[in-house]
């Protein structure tokens, strides 16, 4: 089973607005309403590759009971820890006249220690040996630094694999429990070590340092430029197909989603990085964060390359 862990969840509003802007009364020609939150566009994105999946998520008020509801609705799992407040609502605004994406995300609603405790013992006691439990997105107010790390051992020390996507002190913290896999975008890896890394080489001496530290598997998603995936010996390049954008919210959830399927079905690394970039690629010709159509994800596979570093 795969578990998805979404600790600050959002109820994502897609608005197209051409011509973008500042200090001028704008309007939406298209509005689009998802479940969101890094762990629960994973959640979708499975559903969609034809995996099952439970979305472990801290919802609460009107808009937490919404996205219960949706995520119903297209058949993913829900398991819902009440939230201390209304979950928050992001916008993303996008004007495919310039070519911007912005967001503006609500802070949502803090967490006690106790009460993510609680969420912690109740998944911790249910997985078996083989889960996956991702573990993926900002923190709550209240949520110690350290929380990613708590939850990754506890999780380790049930059985399961930890998958790890987050930015700043979570990862940097996260990483102290040494998670099965690490999937940070390149922008994050480098604030990670702290420096600029100016091509796909120096990004493999960084992720290979954490596979050295005990990471089993890192994956670095660049973008349009592709992903590099270190396991073992191994160093690969895996290259995206070239395609149209629709929106890049979500896309490296989408590239985490692939891979913890990939893991649950037992593919190898090559089969695992082609899956994990013809499926950034299909959810990145989305509007919004809505999860592409397996069907789009395999005419994409034959369009990925793959390089040994």
């Amino acid at each position: 089973m795969i578990y998805t862990v979404t600790l600050n969840p959002a109820l994502d509003k897609t608005a197209r607005v051409p011509g973008f802007t500042l200090d001028e009364v704008n309007r939406i020609t298209e509005l689009r309403v998802d479940p969101g939150g890094k762990g629960i566009n994973v959640s979708k994105v499975i559903a969609k590759l034809g995996g099952t999946s439970r979305a472990v998520a801290l919802l609460g008020g009107s808009v937490g009971e919404k996205i219960s509801s949706m995520l119903a609705e297209a058949g993913i799992d829900v398991w819902a820890f009440e939230a201390n407040g209304e979950t928050r609502t992001n916008l993303k605004v996008v004007d495919e006249k310039l070519g911007t994406y912005t967001d503006i995300n609500e802070p949502g609603p803090e967490a006690t220690v106790s009460q993510l405790d609680a969420m912690l013992g109740g998944l911790a006691q249910g997985l078996m040996s083989g889960d996956i439990v991702v573990l993926s997105g900002s923190l709550p107010k209240g949520a110690p630094v350290a929380t990613y790390a708590a939850w990754g051992r506890a999780c380790a020390k049930a059985g399961a694999k930890v998958f790890l996507d987050a930015d700043g002190d979570a990862l940097t913290r996260g990483l102290d429990a040494s998670p099965f896999l690490v999937k940070p975008n390149d922008a994050e890896l480098e604030r990670l070590c702290g420096k600029k890394l100016h091509d796909e080489r120096e990004v493999a001496v960084v992720a290979r340092k954490l596979v050295d530290a005990g990471v089993s598997r890192v994956v670095v998603s660049m973008g349009g430029r592709g992903a590099v995936l270190v396991e073992g010996e191994r160093v690969l390049l895996a290259r995206s197909p070239k395609v149209r954008v629709g929106s890049t919210v979500g896309a490296g959830d989408s590239v985490v989603a692939a891979l913890a399927f990939a893991e649950e079905r037992g593919m190898g690394l090559d089969e695992t990085a082609r899956l994990a970039m013809a499926t950034g690629a299909a959810n990145v010709m989305q509007s919004g964060t809505q999860a592409a159509e397996r069907e789009l994800v395999d005419s994409l596979l034959d369009k990925v390359s793959l390089e040994e570093l």
